[in-house]
């Protein structure tokens, strides 16, 4: 009988020389006690030993008490008189228990809960350090904490202190320049006023979720909430790195920080996005979550590394190696937040002939090289289809690529590990390389691939013949008035015919024949720099020679020249005829 007893707890701060005349039950722990002090200070004990006056109770069980046996010991010693401190540790369970027991000023002047409440607003308020500690300790008493404010004024009072650091920091930063001016300092980092980072990192995602959004309606910044997120992520998702066991807290926890990204671009590094991105779908998050995280990767994908790209795939067996469908999505989300660019782009920008790169060309430069580097590393995978490798391919614009070496270095790879693949699927293959954005190198090989269908090196060899032939016009025959203005008419009357479609497409349209004329333009200036090279090189050999050496030397250039035309001119009139 002595074994199902309940522990009691009897301490030196009990009346020792008077008999205890009544018991109180809490969580299964008695404490003997008196009645005298407990119905001094708690209007609760002092209305349930009324109720049973008649029949003189000497027993009590609390149900239902947040804190539990610890916060009731607290709340006796205060009956009793004993001195204790009020810590950031104990206010929350002091203030939880007082409004439990009714220890308020109806019964006793200078009761507990008026004594908590006051520590609480005057002390801890004051001290973000001391709010996330009482924070902490509220996650134990809810819905008690909540439902009394602790929990809100905690929050809102983080959110001030975070935002009044930043403020100050800035304006700590003004200083004024040579010429009269305020201006920010940067010298100093913004990470100094983030020092409350790593003490929001010992909250529960739940918490942590409600100051973090009420730093954003308090105006703190996304870089802020960015690496705060960051910090928060990487110590939640240790800890099921150390344990080796999926369970449905870090589902939430990485669904907590996707909803809480800043919605500014690069308030958080892209590899963090990937990151996120790849617990998402081992933690199979909520698809909303993932579309949302591919939302943001496209619209800053020019950052992004091929490491970042390669997504492996935790699919069944017999699936590629990488999971190109999100990579493809990705894609789709860039191309489309590059369109809505454009529209916003200045139509003046095109009637310059040297303005810059805009921020959108820029972008797509890089996502182009990075896809088709992408391209190459897939491209081995036995399990990958032919129809997915286009479907990546093409997902960006056409005029994003100027030049097609990476894809045709892509397409190789492919071929080479898919050697099974029919006449057909190599044509459509090949369709996705324009060869005429070869260059000399990548052309060359095409040449002699026997990997790429017959139709495809007639194609190469004919626009490197037209490249050659295009580049001896412009180097040794001077430039005809007649056919610059045949062609500035041509471009003009082209121009006209494109504008009556529409606005938009005869925008784009001459954005791109822009950019393929600079990148020919680039190509004819490497071609004129190696005959010029081959002229001062002939030309030292003349003034070497006698004069009698250079009349044999001249004619048989002579004779060389007129035998390469004779032959250009039949590889010309054989390849017009394979290609129509």
């Amino acid at each position: 009988m002595e074994e199902n007893c309940p522990p009691q707890r009897c301490s030196e701060w009990v009346f020792r020389d008077v008999p205890s005349d009544i018991t109180i039950e809490v969580d299964g722990t008695t404490f003997l006690l008196h009645k005298f002090p407990l119905v001094s200070r708690s209007g609760r004990i002092r209305k349930l030993v009324a109720d049973h006056r008649d029949s003189d109770i000497s027993r009590i069980e609390l149900v239902g008490l947040q804190g539990g046996a610890d916060s009731f010991e607290l709340a006796a010693q205060f009956c009793y008189g004993v001195n204790f401190e009020i810590t950031p540790t104990n206010v929350a369970h002091l203030y939880c228990i007082s409004d439990y027991l009714e220890m308020t000023e109806d019964y006793s002047k200078n009761n507990l809960f008026t004594r908590a409440e006051e520590y609480l607003e005057t002390i801890v308020s004051k001290s973000l350090e001391m709010c996330v500690k009482v924070l902490q300790q509220c996650e134990k008493l809810l819905p008690l904490a909540d439902e009394l404010k602790i929990v809100q004024i905690c929050i809102d009072s983080i959110a001030s202190k975070a935002c009044v650091e930043q403020i100050a920091l800035s304006f700590s930063r003004l200083e004024y320049s040579n010429s009269g001016r305020l201006h920010m300092s940067k010298n100093q980092t913004n990470c100094e006023s983030d020092w409350w980072i790593d003490d929001l990192s010992i909250l529960g995602i739940d918490f942590y979720q409600r100051v973090v959004k009420a730093m954003k309606c308090r105006g703190v910044r996304p870089e802020s909430i960015g690496s705060s997120l960051m910090n928060y992520a990487k110590k939640e998702l240790l800890k099921k790195s150390k344990t080796d066991s999926i369970s449905g807290h870090e589902r939430v926890v990485v669904e907590a920080i996707i909803s809480l990204l800043p919605i500014e671009k690069f308030a958080v590094p892209i590899n963090f996005l990937f990151g996120l991105l790849r617990n998402a779908v081992i933690f199979d998050c909520a698809i909303s979550c993932r579309l949302d995280l591919e939302r943001r990767i496209g619209s800053q994908l020019d950052t992004a590394s091929l490491d970042d790209l390669l997504i492996p795939s935790f699919r069944q067996a017999g699936d590629t190696l990488f999971d190109v469908d999100t990579v493809e999505r990705i894609l789709v989300n860039f191309s489309r937040s590059e369109d809505s660019e454009e529209d916003m782009d200045d139509f003046s920008l095109f009637e310059s002939d040297n303005y810059p790169l805009s921020p959108s060309q820029t972008a797509l430069f890089k996502v182009s090289k990075l896809v088709d580097n992408y391209l190459c590393e897939i491209a081995a995978d036995a399990n990958l289809k032919l129809n997915k490798f286009a479907d990546v391919a093409e997902a960006l614009p056409a005029h994003a690529r100027t030049v097609h070496d990476g894809l045709y270095r892509a397409v190789d790879v492919y071929l080479k590990a898919h050697q099974h693949l029919t006449d057909s699927d190599r044509k459509k293959l090949c369709k996705l390389i324009d060869f005429q954005k070869l260059s000399q190198e990548a052309g060359a090989h095409a040449a002699t691939n026997e990997r790429l269908p017959l139709q495809s090196i007639v194609q190469v060899l004919y626009y490197e013949q037209t490249r050659l032939r295009n580049a001896l016009f412009c180097s040794y025959q001077d430039e005809d008035p007649k056919n610059v203005n045949m062609q500035q008419s041509w471009r003009i009357s082209s121009g006209a015919l494109s504008a009556a479609i529409s606005p938009r497409d005869n925008y784009a349209s001459l954005r791109r024949e822009n950019r393929e004329l600079k990148l020919e333009l680039a190509r004819l200036r490497m071609r004129l720099n190696d005959l010029e090279k081959e002229h001062v090189s002939m030309k030292m050999n003349m003034e070497r020679s006698g004069s009698r050496r250079f009349f044999d030397l001249f004619s048989k250039a002579v004779g060389k020249l007129f035998a390469h035309r004779n032959e250009t001119k039949v590889t010309e009139r054989t390849c017009d005829k394979h290609v129509s």
